[in-house]
């Protein structure tokens, strides 16, 4: 069978602008402004590996927009990554940050490797190399780095310190996502699963199931998805499926949440302490499952034409970034389902990166109820911002947080002008 064409992240990014752009009354001149990139840095750098060997990586880090403060955005590690989807990422960030109005714009980072093939040695040998490359365009005021696929705070208290020995004195602000003992902030692991959590109650809510009972399907495992399906687990859902990389597993009675996640953690494999009624699954079949919510939590265009009218969940609510087409879109909104986007329902990452970024830069601490109370108004109130204007304009969620998101930054755009 012939393998199906890879899809392109960035031209997903500017079909959803375009879309949202369509209903709202912008400048061309300052609509062709923010669609585009401000900067895009590449870098090709060797690493001395385990072996003795030289090994040249590739590696970027984009700026998409700054109109509404410095860039924020994570570095991902992954054999995929490319300089198109460095900047659909860093463009989604953009939206991200608007639609819950923190003031930063969008960037992103990556390199191409395969980290679970790496040494911890050769991933800090990785890292380090580089942040000295990208060190010019990154800053506490500049652009600030954060965890996002296979990067976790180790990898940002590598970043940290080797911006800070380039600086010659502590710099934790840099980056957010650290170890506490470095300046981390508390709640900021679990805040994007979490956030995803909140915006999964809040569309229920207005769908009028409860969550307790609900039957969840989970594509990833990591800090979004493992994260999101304690939530769920605690709240009375049953999660029924959940996977990584490889592959998962399918119980329609319900899994035992904390057992699947401690088998995949200490095996990298949740296959190995299969339980009763467990049975394998593949990622494909897991995307198509009968349920209540389906939390697609891992990579992009997971949600296509191909498989979008075999969905059978009532609402899904998107963990990662960008795992659906705008195709899959139109599909899934003619099916009636309801769809949660990306730009808000894991906006609690970078909302708490932000309160991490406050509390560095002010010398703050904050507890974690004060964390929880000031992430779950947000999201809240965007939420409801965002339902307001879908219904007001009768467009779908995705569209009505773009025009929301996109409006922000064309209005702060507006408000700038154009120097010289």
């Amino acid at each position: 069978m012939e393998q199906e064409k890879k899809i392109n992240s960035l031209e997903v990014a500017l079909k959803q602008v375009e879309k949202a752009v369509a209903h709202l009354n912008l400048d061309p001149g300052v609509v062709a402004k923010i669609k585009s990139t401000r900067r895009e840095l590449t870098v090709n750098f060797p690493v001395k590996m385990d072996d003795g060997t030289i090994k040249i990586f590739t590696g970027y880090r984009i700026q998409h927009n700054t109109t509404r403060g410095p860039a924020k955005g994570g570095i991902r590690y992954h054999p995929d990554v490319d300089l198109d989807e460095m900047k659909a990422l860093a463009m989604w960030m953009t939206w991200k940050c608007a639609v819950v109005n923190i003031p930063f714009g969008g960037a992103k980072g990556g390199i191409q490797c395969d980290p679970k093939s790496m040494s911890p040695r050769e991933l800090e040998n990785m890292t380090r190399r580089y942040v000295y490359e990208i060190s010019m365009l990154i800053g506490p005021d500049r652009d600030i780095p954060a965890p996002d696929v296979n990067t976790n705070p180790q990898v940002m208290a590598w970043i940290l310190d080797t911006y800070s020995t380039l600086k010659g004195y502590s710099v934790p602000s840099v980056v957010t996502g650290k170890p506490l003992e470095l300046g981390g902030s508390v709640g900021r692991l679990e805040a994007t699963g979490k956030g995803v959590f909140t915006i999964a109650q809040e569309s229920a809510k207005l769908l009028n199931f409860p969550i307790e009972g609900a039957r969840v399907v989970i594509q990833g495992c990591g800090n979004v998805g493992g994260t999101a399906a304690l939530f769920f687990d605690r709240a009375g859902a049953k999660v029924i499926a959940i996977s990584d990389y490889q592959g998962g597993i399918f119980n329609p009675k319900g899994l035992n949440v904390p057992e699947a996640l401690s088998c995949r953690n200490q095996y990298s494999c949740f296959i190995t302490h299969e339980g009763p009624g467990w049975e394998e699954i593949t990622n494909k079949e897991l995307l198509e499952l009968d349920c209540d919510i389906l939390v697609p939590a891992a990579i992009e265009n997971q949600i296509t034409h191909a498989n979008a009218s075999k969905i059978r969940a009532k609402m899904i609510v998107e963990g990662a970034n960008g795992p659906m087409t705008p195709e899959a879109d139109d599909i899934l909104n003619d099916k009636g389902i309801f769809i949660a986007p990306d730009i808000l329902a894991n906006a609690g990452g970078v909302t708490v990166s932000y309160f991490e970024w406050v509390q560095n830069l002010q010398e703050l601490i904050w507890n974690e109820e004060e964390i929880s109370e000031r992430l779950i108004r947000i999201l809240k109130k965007s939420f409801a911002e965002i339902l307001t204007l879908s219904q007001k304009e009768k467009v779908d969620m995705r569209t009505a947080a773009l025009m929301l998101g996109v409006g922000r930054v064309a209005q702060a755009t507006k408000l700038l002008g154009i120097y010289p």
